[in-house]
């Protein structure tokens, strides 16, 4: 679906798809935008939904996303159909919690270095998200690593666990700049030459003038 109808399909409050998958025959779709982001804020791009398709239910995630660059309204979707006992990578979010105590009591600025985690795992084991809590992060250069999230039964993570996700960095110190120092006597040394070169150019000049005459 390009072109025109595919606009078409936007104005009547559609988002173009579609749906393929390991065993599943590519599919263009037309599904409903209110449908597709109740399914987003729900299961996000990581749990298990059911695609009907012609009537047929299969157990698909949202697998990409594209959003409009200006509005950020979404206008394209892809559905991964998913075998429910066979394990499959996705990317699940990484949601932050709770205040770091030592952006308060220190200044530090918290740097969250990752937004997603890739692992591997049944789809009905895949997590919504995980939960990283900063509240324990007290002081400066302090971190959270991969190592220390919990991590449910059956799933697998498919980073390094010395992985940073958080960090407490030192606070940012702005540079002072110091305006430029200007020595007044020289300034008035040079006018003063500049005077004398003048009055002595215009002597030349009257001179030479009189014995041109």
């Amino acid at each position: 679906m390009l072109g025109k109808s595919v606009k078409s399909l936007r104005n009547k409050g559609f988002i173009p798809a579609e749906f393929y998958g390991r065993g599943f025959p590519n599919q263009a779709l037309a599904v409903a935008k209110s449908d597709f982001e109740k399914a987003l804020k729900s299961a996000g791009e990581s749990t298990v939904i059911t695609l009907v398709v012609d009537g047929k239910k299969h157990p698909s995630i949202i697998h990409d996303i594209q959003h409009d660059s200006i509005s950020g309204d979404v206008i394209h979707a892809d559905f991964y159909g998913v075998h429910m006992d066979e394990k499959i990578k996705a990317h699940v979010p990484v949601e932050f919690s709770g205040e770091a105590p030592a952006v308060k009591a220190h200044g530090g600025v918290l740097n969250k270095a990752m937004d997603e985690i890739e692992v591997e795992a049944l789809p009905a084991d895949l997590p919504h998200s995980f939960v990283v809590d900063v509240s324990g992060l007290a002081e400066i250069d302090q971190s959270i690593y991969v190592r220390d999230i919990s991590v449910p039964a059956g799933v697998k993570v498919l980073f390094d666990p010395e992985t940073v996700v958080v960090t407490v960095m030192p606070p940012v110190k702005e540079e002072e700049v110091a305006p430029p120092v200007v020595d007044v006597a020289d300034v008035v040394v040079e006018t003063e030459e500049k005077k004398a070169e003048r009055e002595a150019e215009k002597a030349d000049a009257g001179g030479e003038q009189k014995n041109e005459a």
